[in-house]
């Protein structure tokens, strides 16, 4: 297998407005309150960053690493937990924050996980949203930008580990050596 870059799907731009506009509404909503932005790895540490970057309110951050595909581009639908948080949820607001959402399965999971810790609330905020892939239905708080059915790279989004500094979201082909 080779992988080709085929086309931008999301622009530098794109992604600074939507990171903006999702840092507004939830710095309005958890105003006054206790919030805990929980980054899931790896994909999720450049949204994350960008995130709490333009959060007006004080946040605590800690990260949690799950896995369902290894290095395949599709996901094994099995949830895997790799790394926890080190910080106590108990009776703190919780935000999820994920680069990408497709199945929703490890959403899904990582909601279920923290609901037993006793959290105020936990939520959801991703920086990309691909509902066509959903297999299960899930509430995405803080939806990101809607895209389609591709398989894409960069803004932290990886192919066996490359592409993640890459600034925008690419679709990547994935074609056989001839």
């Amino acid at each position: 297998m080779f992988e080709k870059i085929k086309s931008i799907v999301v622009t530098k731009s794109e992604l600074q407005n939507k990171v903006s506009d999702l840092a507004k509404q939830i710095s309005t909503d958890y105003q006054g309150e206790e919030l805990i932005l929980v980054g899931v790895l790896k994909g999720g540490f450049v949204f994350l960053a960008d995130l709490a970057k333009e959060i007006s309110i004080p946040v605590c951050i800690d990260f949690i690493s799950v896995s369902s595909y290894g290095n395949s581009s599709k996901s094994s639908g099995v949830v895997r937990l790799i790394k926890d948080i080190d910080i106590d949820v108990t009776n703190k607001h919780v935000l999820l924050v994920e680069d990408l959402i497709d199945t929703g399965l490890t959403l899904s999971y990582l909601k279920e996980l923290f609901k037993t810790r006793n959290p105020k609330s936990v939520k959801v905020c991703t920086s990309l949203d691909k509902p066509a892939k959903r297999l299960i239905q899930l509430a995405v708080d803080y939806p990101g930008i809607e895209i389609p059915d591709k398989f894409v790279i960069g803004y932290g989004l990886d192919y066996a580990e490359k592409y993640r500094n890459l600034p925008e979201v690419y679709e990547l082909s994935l074609e056989k050596h001839p």
